[in-house]
């Protein structure tokens, strides 16, 4: 069975140094527990962020070499169409700037299921069989034939610790990749004005300061119409609008 671990160039979140993502290195001890001919993938131009990656029980890496003005989406796509693995696996955000869609992308361009949050994969036949993390501790069992993506949940076995021989050993491939260059597909539209914001409300500040606002706005000097004239009810309801800045 062959298994395909989608590596990210993630940074340390204080000092910006390359570091593997946690949950992708949980996959690659997923992938080695199931005793999977398991490949690492990586698309980009930061090696070295992903080359520790070797050390924590990956013997190779696919370094998909694509300049940062292409989109890694379509070379994935085409190397896993040449692969053909049975599983894919991925971890989170691999930074606060990172949306996470990638996986869901891929397992859309694909035609694949994709499962989130998997916590532990065993086989049994020719179906996983996966462990769903969900709140409060609780877990859920999916039964799912290959081939699929999955993304791995932070609760997934522990990685493999780093071994700088293990790292020595492995091997990196250089491939060439194409892609459609998405600056080409960026579209730039004028700046909507952004709505007035009410005045007189206490947006920040602190809870006290909002709820003596807010008591204020209850018991404030309002005008009470009971039963007017349509004319009369206008004016009033212009007259707090202007109050408030909207009119």
């Amino acid at each position: 069975m062959k298994a395909v671990v989608l590596l990210s160039a993630a940074r340390h979140p204080e000092t910006g140094n390359p570091q593997p993502q946690q949950e992708e290195l949980q996959a690659i001890a997923l992938a080695n527990a199931l005793q999977a001919e398991t490949l690492g993938l990586y698309a980009g131009n930061d090696l070295q962020a992903v080359a520790p990656a070797l050390g924590h029980g990956l013997t190779q890496i696919e370094h998909l070499a694509i300049p940062d003005s292409l989109d890694v989406l379509p070379a994935l796509q085409a190397r896993l169409n040449d692969i053909k693995p049975a599983l894919v696996l991925a971890g989170g955000r691999s930074g606060r700037d990172a949306t996470g869609m990638l996986p869901y992308l891929l397992a859309q361009a694909m035609g694949w299921p994709v499962l989130a949050n998997i916590a532990a994969i065993s086989v049994d036949g020719d179906a996983f069989v996966l462990d769903q993390a969900l709140g409060k501790g609780q877990r859920r069992r999916i039964h799912q034939t290959g081939p699929l993506l999955v993304t791995v949940h932070s609760s997934a076995l522990a990685a493999m610790p780093f071994a700088f021989a293990r790292q020595r050993r492995g091997v990196i491939s250089e491939l060439a990749a194409d892609g459609p260059d998405w600056q080409q597909e960026l579209v730039e539209r004028p700046l909507r004005p952004r709505p007035r914001l009410m005045r007189n409300t206490a947006l920040g500040g602190s809870a006290a300061e909002r709820l003596k606002a807010a008591t204020e706005a209850a018991s404030g000097d309002g005008e009470l119409l009971i039963a007017p004239e349509a004319e009369h009810a206008a004016r009033a309801i212009l007259a707090h609008l202007r109050k408030l800045g909207l009119g």
